[in-house]
């Protein structure tokens, strides 16, 4: 390490996807779409929770905070992605791509304790009906969101603090499309050991447990459902729980394999690919998943968008 040149690195060069040059503006369009896709799902989900009062609710507090969090996550990687395919000119400066580092972690790991969060509220509302407005007051959704973003916050600055310690060398190319932790420790020239053990410890905490918590919770509701023999109870159970169950999966299984289980033999490719998945796809999904396709949004969006169109009707 030791040998190799000191020259400070005043930026950074992002390599991008892997996409052959004939194949650029197919996938630009494709992206775009997807990028759009998010923005439009999730503030869809934000007016109507803003001004449908049915919606004031636990379940909808965090929903609300989820989609925020999902805009902003995929807002953090997506513009300069799409900046670099249409340009010649993929550099990003160093602070710049400490940020986005920063930024990614935060809300990275905000959608991580807000899914634990909404978990939990499910398991509330289905195992203990009766109880359920006891149990998830304003004060406990209130702690739930206030804990939530106070670890991201101290979670995201202590990566970001442990990177800025880390000198980098004349080599500044990221072999990927934004700035990841991982890519930016295999381009320093400092020791990256304590980096990599903090990254081990705290992904444990902030991924693995609440992961389980996850499982745990969902797997109490099936449990529950069952023991109460119903056709149409156990349907809808299976459905909803099958289709959140798929994305919690989607986000915490490349998350997870990333960064705490790392191969040898994955390629530039293979984790771009898996980076893709968490960074675009489950932001753009976890909308439908979550709430457009459930019978309270579509209540909401009759009440605001219909009452809007027909505000003389008796």
């Amino acid at each position: 390490m030791t040998g190799r040149n000191q020259t400070i690195v005043s930026e950074f060069l992002l390599l991008g996807l892997p996409i052959e040059s004939e194949h650029q503006n197919l996938f630009y369009v494709l992206f775009l779409a997807m990028y759009v896709t998010t923005i439009l799902g999730n503030l869809l989900i934000l007016v109507l929770i803003c001004l449908d009062p049915h919606l004031h609710t636990p379940m909808y507090l965090f929903l609300s905070n989820l989609s925020f969090s999902d805009l902003c996550f995929s807002s953090v990687t997506m513009p300069k992605l799409l900046q670099n395919m249409q340009s010649q000119d993929p550099s990003i400066p160093y602070a710049g791509c400490l940020t986005q580092m920063y930024f990614f972690l935060f809300f990275g790991d905000l959608e991580s304790f807000l899914l634990v969060a909404m978990a939990y509220d499910r398991y509330v509302a289905i195992c203990f009906p009766l109880h359920y407005t006891a149990i998830m007051g304003p004060r406990l959704c209130l702690s739930l969101l206030v804990l939530s973003w106070v670890l991201t916050t101290f979670h995201a600055m202590l990566h970001t603090l442990l990177m800025a310690r880390l000198h980098f060398c004349e080599d500044n190319v990221i072999a990927h499309f934004f700035c990841d932790m991982s890519a930016l420790l295999k381009l320093s020239c400092s020791d990256t050991r304590v980096n990599e053990l903090v990254i081990f410890i705290t992904g444990g905490l902030i991924l693995v447990i609440p992961f389980l918590l996850i499982i745990t919770s969902y797997a109490r509701i099936v449990s529950s459902t069952l023991k109460v023999p119903s056709a149409r109870g156990i349907h809808k159970a299976f459905s909803t729980c099958g289709s959140h169950l798929t994305v919690v999966s989607l986000f915490y299984g490349t998350v997870i394999g990333l960064y705490l289980c790392p191969s040898a033999n994955n390629s530039t490719v293979k984790e771009t690919v898996m980076a893709m998945m968490y960074t675009v796809v489950t932001p753009m999904l976890n909308p439908f998943i979550y709430s457009l396709r459930n019978r309270d949004m579509k209540g909401a969006l009759r009440r605001v968008f219909w009452r809007k169109k027909t505000p003389f009707s008796l």
